[in-house]
């Protein structure tokens, strides 16, 4: 059989490993089995790309991820290479058959809800300096949208306390203002109203966000306040600074913000990275629905 000659090259001259030549094996079983199904006459040398096209078709209907479907499109294509190279057939039906694309995941997010429970009730923050710190950060990953590194190279001077707005740094050098409400204003003047005391002389003087040994604050921190800080409003696995980016994008999106002001917020260069966030609103509405609708 072709398949046994396609195998034992794989087992004697490739060396793949046990599990990799059961997972070609098993797609290239699961081939044969489909076209069989289709017509009993069709053969390895006579199939064609719409049967293969057909095959890759019925994967899809069956709920089959992108991901399943390229990798037995891999182990075919690499299988009619050897058939092809080694004279067993005269035509490699999958060669240009084009393979589904992966879909990119939607962007998690932590519900408004949430978020207002987190900011909002007494105690969530210790009452210190780094407790308040805290608060602010949150505040300012979920009500302006910033990147991790954007927010810990903000410096004292890119805060505009008479304009409520922030100077940001993104990536390439681009500098964006974004503007902040009244409720940031107040946690931003309390803790500048702090900052002054724990602030040291040295390269870290201009820092706006700094430790309770007057240095900037590094990533990791912050990571790991957020994950920590997350975990008491949501179960979910990602909790991440990022994730507050995303909540920030979804969440003006879900009160009617325009696309393209959005990206303007955040920073994209491209209107195209900021529509996955509508898929996102999208998959918060049809929850809505199905959790409020009697007939959903």
């Amino acid at each position: 059989m072709l398949i046994e000659a396609f195998l034992d090259y794989l087992r004697l001259e490739r060396n793949v490993s046990p599990r990799t030549f059961e997972e070609y094996r098993d797609d290239l079983k699961a081939f044969e089995s489909f076209f069989k199904g289709l017509d009993s006459e069709l053969t390895w040398q006579t199939v064609d790309t719409d049967v293969a096209r057909e095959w890759v078709v019925a994967m899809m209907e069956r709920g089959n991820k992108a991901s399943s479907i390229q990798r037995r499109l891999s182990a075919l294509r690499s299988c009619y290479r050897f058939l092809l190279k080694r004279g067993f057939v005269e035509r490699d039906p999958v060669h240009n058959l084009t393979s589904p694309k992966k879909q990119r995941p939607l962007p998690a997010f932590v519900r408004e809800q949430d978020m207002d429970r987190l900011l909002d009730t007494p105690g969530m923050f210790r009452d210190t300096f780094e407790g308040r710190r805290d608060h602010l950060i949150i505040a300012i990953l979920y009500e302006a949208g910033l990147r991790l590194s954007e927010l810990i190279g903000l410096d004292l001077q890119d805060i505009n306390l008479q304009a409520q707005t922030l100077k940001v740094t993104g990536k390439g050098r681009k500098e964006r203002i974004i503007p902040f409400g009244e409720g940031l204003l107040h946690l931003i003047n309390i803790y500048i109203g702090e900052r002054t005391s724990y602030q040291r002389d040295g390269s870290d003087k201009d820092a706006f966000l700094l430790t309770s040994k007057g240095t900037r604050l590094t990533a990791y921190t912050v990571r790991t306040m957020v994950k920590e800080k997350l975990g008491l409003v949501t179960g979910q696995r990602k909790r991440s600074p990022h994730v507050l980016r995303h909540t920030f994008a979804t969440s003006m999106l879900n009160h009617e913000a325009d696309l393209e002001s959005v990206k303007e917020l955040l920073g994209h260069a491209r209107l195209q990275t900021t529509e996955i966030y509508t898929h996102t609103t999208f998959e918060e509405l049809k929850k809505v629905y199905s959790e409020a609708h009697p007939r959903a």
